[in-house]
């Protein structure tokens, strides 16, 4: 057997196969014995009918489809072997010579893993920028600290504003007749914040508590009710309660409520510590970042479409996951804004493209640089998935599957050479202070969205060795 390799598009190889003609005739053989075991055949044993009787039975077309069958899948396994590919997909095969005495010719068409060219990821001239944590970041933490501990206050001497906490009752009619969904008891709001239809709330500004009003208001032409898009309609509204938030003083009486703080100066001094220690938290992420995109811009590499596919199923179940954290179904979000799953697919592409090509780079990064991770680590982040996803049968499943471990090696690997980095450029620059990460921000193969998504989708890592127990195919 010959195979020679041709370079494809998008990561793809075509091999070309030339047999011998006596591979052919064996394996016309075998099929005749397969298919004469399964085949009844009056005056035959199973397995013992002679070949015309055969071909009779089932048509030579059978069984020439049936021996190639089992030539092809061989010839391309022993090639894969030969060729040290990692096929990514079914290759896809095209016979052009098949004929008893003559060569069998074909061709197989695969995506395989891309090949990526590294350029320079080291000789960057950046490093980490270190916000500047002055007595303006202080008091802004403070101010939001008052107001998270705002107290609200009945409002009596003044009619409503823009800020005030409401309650309302209201209903609403077209011609007179009130309409599904149009009426409330007891409706709370923040008025300003427009959380009904637009204009509404303005109509409740300076009104007191017990106080009504009726106006006449035009649904938005694109409101997600089509019954009511653009049309008018009446309401009638009563503000039942009106509250104002109170702010505390921010003296040494509010500090000692936040904690064990002697006065506001202790308070002030713990604020401004706790947001050092998040500018250099954030300056080594963002120098990671900036590292990341570095080496992805001086490298090469061509994108198998399989992998990208994989990656945009990947953010689509992350996005599921955003939706079903807010109480919302994929359903009705797309009928809201009128989109397809075809739509959100190809709004993904460019950005799973992105992450592909990132996560293929880093991968090369760690592979150039000499970073392994150890079974020992891989098995401490199976045991974490197994306390973080406790209940969460299938995940679990996942990440203590092959695929699941090789997701997690990949992910680690990632992650370490770039810390590697980054500790490389801060010991070759003394004079720059440290950035340490914060204590709960170690690295994990388990803990982000991407990873849940995966296991959700049992999805290999797309930088990962193929797993061992898959089988690759060829198929005509």
């Amino acid at each position: 057997m010959t195979s020679t390799i041709t370079p494809a598009p998008r990561s793809s190889i075509t091999i070309r196969f030339e047999l011998p003609p006596e591979q052919l005739t064996a394996a016309l053989d075998e099929a005749v014995r397969h298919i004469s075991r399964r085949t009844r055949i009056a005056g035959f044993r199973p397995g013992k009918a002679p070949r015309p009787v055969v071909e009779r039975a089932v048509g030579a077309p059978a069984i020439l489809d049936e021996a190639m069958d089992h030539l092809v899948q061989r010839a391309y396994r022993d090639a894969l072997i030969e060729h040290d590919l990692t096929p990514l997909n079914n290759a896809d095969v095209a016979i052009e010579q098949a004929e008893e005495g003559r060569p069998v010719i074909f061709t197989a068409t695969v995506q395989v893993r891309p090949e990526v060219q590294l350029g320079d990821y080291r000789a960057f001239n950046f490093g980490p920028v270190i916000e500047t944590v002055d007595a303006a970041k202080v008091d802004k933490v403070l101010e939001e600290l008052a107001d998270q501990n705002a107290s609200l206050a009945p409002v009596e001497d003044r009619g409503a504003k823009a800020g005030d906490y409401a309650v309302i009752g209201y209903v609403g009619t077209r011609d007179g007749v009130p309409f599904d969904g149009g009426s409330a008891d007891r409706m709370p709001l923040i008025l300003g914040q427009e959380r009904l239809i637009p204009g509404f709330e303005d109509n409740l500004m300076g009104l007191r508590p017990g106080e009504s009003k009726g106006f006449d208001i035009t649904f938005p032409a694109d409101y997600a009710e089509a019954s009511l898009a653009g049309q008018v309609a009446h309401f009638e509204v009563e503000l039942r309660e009106l509250r104002e938030k109170v702010l505390p003083t921010v003296d040494d009486e509010f500090a000692r409520s936040m904690g064990s703080y002697e006065d506001l100066a202790a308070l002030r001094t713990e604020i401004q510590a706790r947001l050092e220690r998040n500018a250099l938290d954030k300056a080594r992420h963002e120098f990671s970042d900036r590292i990341i995109e570095y080496a992805v811009a001086n490298a090469t590499v061509e994108l198998p479409d399989i992998l990208v596919d994989q990656e945009v199923e990947v953010m689509h179940d992350e996005f599921r996951m955003t939706l079903a954290r807010q109480g919302i179904t994929e359903e009705a979000y797309l009928k809201v804004v009128e989109k397809t799953e075809a739509d959100l697919h190809a709004e993904f592409r460019p950005n799973a493209e992105k992450r592909v090509k990132v996560l293929l780079v880093l991968s090369k990064v760690a592979e150039a640089e000499g970073v392994e991770i150890s079974d020992p680590d891989v098995a401490a982040e199976v045991d974490r998935a197994r306390q973080r996803y406790e209940k969460d049968k299938k995940t679990i499943a996942y990440f203590e599957s092959a695929r699941g471990r090789s997701f997690i090696r990949s992910t680690l690997r990632r992650s370490r050479v770039v810390e590697q980095l980054v500790n490389a450029w801060l010991a070759a620059h003394p004079e720059h202070p440290a950035i340490p990460h914060l204590e709960d921000d170690a690295p994990s193969g388990v803990t982000s969205s991407t990873a849940e998504a995966n296991a959700a989708i049992g999805a290999p890592d797309p930088a990962a060795e193929v797993e061992a127990d898959a089988s690759p195919a060829a198929s005509r």
